[in-house]
């Protein structure tokens, strides 16, 4: 991290500088963002004999056989974090989707965990039915050490603790439970220890696996679950939701302290708010107007945001009128009166509704939205529930997708998240700040990219999925791909570089069929040790010329430790969101100890 000083940010301003997802029909957040863009949903309507589980049921006819299906949430790769079968097969789902998910973050923010000294806060929310309906562990004292090993990859509570460790790093480690708000709750409580000076960054989050899975639900009259499947927020013919699995993580840091370090931001969270009905809910369960409004108004309040340039609001929108009622109601007080008008969408027509990551998916929607600057449809809603009354509050149902066009001047996003017990909770996003005016990149100046794996596979599908990132992204330099891959990414031991002068050479260098300024690993020419300097971070090149990043090249595929530093010390390079590490999972299921 640099230490040059924050200016002209608020210091209570947070960047969101990485994401990771993994919805029903999505797994990546860039193929998230084409669900909601096109309109489509993602749910599953699954066949009798895809459902192995509710044997008493699956013939009742209030048995609704649709279920958000997450197509990973039995795998996983545990040889990037070196975690052997057997602990793999003990870990709980969402112990292994929540650990991969915060890598991703961390990579997508352009952050090698072996680079880092900082304090990294880990906060998430998961579900604990989970570990139980997955495989209870035997009594800890009957059985001994190896139980208690066991059990912590087991635990829910030791799910951030985890992650910490198997990715190399230090700081917090909290693990909330909030019901369905868990994942507000978790960017709540990262955002207190970074505004604090707890942590230096955090990553926040939650990972969500209905077990078993897939399986469908048993549809009750004025329950959250739908009576066929779909859920259709604000519609007049809603009847809730059906339940679907993810995980979703944000990386996390102090915005003036981000634009510092020559981070991308996403978006900027300006304020966050959690509190509970308690004994004031009108019935257990149910949101509370008064206690939700509470919530929403401190979100804005906290971060100085007046309501009328709030032009997104991303709700909790279950589908089902009596709560959709409840919540818009409860907005409408927050917002007060006012001329602006704000869109009002719900993320849960087209994946169902997640439990613990359900606010994780409206909130990727809503930085996604603001990165964009297009506002997604609201699927699912054909006929509007006239007891909402819409004309008389700020909300207009996003219907249909549209450019974002804020009458305000400036985009800003709430988004709102209940859980069950009465918990409320409220995030405000911000469009990241415009970027600095800089100099053109420099045309035909040697730069090195570099690549690393655990095998040649996996390798060979890096350069696959780096080439047709570019080729998709014409917009991205050559200096910030560089920069990104020299300092953003763990170093393994299969390796690849090329000595590329333009994105095209760097294109052309990763194709299968390249030949010319590439080396790897299995093919690198013999370097002489001696014949480079050092610092205590690894050898330096002689000069910024194409042969001595070819000799750095053919060193640092062979295994000596490269300062990347030193090779950036121009400041030119800023850090660009690049493909994550591809993970080559396996499916690792334990039903007994």
């Amino acid at each position: 991290m640099t230490d040059s000083p924050e200016q002209e940010y608020d210091p209570g301003d947070v960047a969101v500088i990485g994401m990771s997802l993994r919805a029903p029909g999505a797994r990546t957040k860039e193929q998230f963002w084409d669900v909601l863009v096109h309109g489509r949903e993602t749910v599953s309507f699954l066949a009798k004999e895809d459902i192995h589980v509710d044997e008493t049921l699956i013939h009742n006819p209030s048995y609704v056989r649709a279920c958000g299906v997450l197509d990973t949430y039995d795998r996983f790769d545990p040889s990037v974090f070196g975690i052997s079968d057997r602990m793999a097969a003990a870990m709980t789902p969402e112990n292994r989707l929540y650990l991969e998910s915060a890598w991703e973050s961390l990579e997508d923010g352009g952050y090698d965990p072996d680079r880092l000294t900082a304090e990294i806060g880990m906060y998430g929310a998961n579900n604990p039915q989970t570990a139980a309906l997955y495989s209870s562990p035997p009594d800890r004292a009957s059985v001994g050490p190896e139980a208690i090993e066991a059990s912590l990859a087991w635990s829910p509570d030791s799910m951030t603790s985890n992650a910490l460790y198997y990715m190399g790093l230090t700081g917090e480690a909290v693990t909330v439970a909030a019901v369905c708000a868990g994942f507000h709750y978790a960017v709540h409580l990262a955002c207190q220890s970074l505004l604090l000076g707890q942590s230096d960054m955090a990553i926040a989050g939650g990972a969500m696996v209905r077990l078993p899975h897939p399986r469908g639900h048993l549809w009750e009259e004025n329950r959250i679950l739908s009576k066929d499947g779909h859920c259709r927020p604000f519609d007049a013919n809603g009847t809730g939701s059906a339940l679907s699995s993810g995980v979703v993580t944000l990386l996390l840091k102090p915005l003036g302290r981000a634009v510092a370090d020559r981070d991308h931001v996403y978006a900027v969270v300006r304020g966050s708010a959690v509190n509970n009905n308690g004994v004031s809910a009108m019935a257990y369960g149910l949101a509370q107007p008064e206690r939700l409004s509470a919530c929403i108004a401190a979100a804005m309040e906290v971060g100085g945001v007046s309501p009328d340039t709030v032009s997104m609001y991303e709700a909790n929108g279950l589908g089902l009128p009596v709560t959709d009622e409840l919540e818009v109601h409860a907005a409408t007080m927050a917002f007060g009166k006012q001329t602006a008008t704000a869109s009002i969408g719900g993320v849960k027509g087209n994946v169902g509704h997640g439990g613990v990551v359900s606010g994780g998916f409206g909130t990727v929607k809503a930085a996604l939205a603001l990165y964009h600057r297009t506002l997604p449809a609201t699927i699912n809603l054909t006929e509007v529930n006239q007891d909402l009354d819409f004309p008389s509050t700020p909300f207009v149902p996003q219907i249909e997708g549209a450019a974002w066009e804020p009458e305000a001047g400036i985009r800003r996003a709430g988004i709102t998240s209940l859980g069950g017990g009465g918990y409320n909770a409220h995030l405000v996003l911000e469009e990241p700040p415009a970027a600095a005016g800089r100099a053109p990149e420099e045309a035909g100046r040697p730069r090195l990219a570099t690549l690393s794996a655990m095998d040649d596979d996996a390798l060979a599908r890096q350069r696959t999925r780096l080439r047709e990132w570019l080729e998709a992204r014409p917009e991205l330099r050559l200096d910030d791909v560089c920069f990104t891959l020299n300092l953003g990414r763990k170093v393994m031991g299969r390796r690849w570089a090329a000595v590329v002068r333009s994105r095209e050479e760097l294109i052309a260098a990763l194709s299968d069929d390249a030949r010319g300024p590439a080396t790897s690993t299995a093919a690198a020419p013999r370097t002489d040790p001696g014949s480079f300097s050092r610092t205590d971070d690894g050898i330096v090149p002689s000069g910024q010329d194409a042969p001595a990043l070819t000799d750095l090249a053919a060193a640092w595929v062979t295994g000596l430790q490269v300062d990347f530093d030193a090779l950036h010390r121009d400041g030119a390079g800023r850090r660009v969101p690049l493909p994550a590490y591809p993970f080559q999972p396996r499916r690792f299921w334990r039903t007994d100890w």
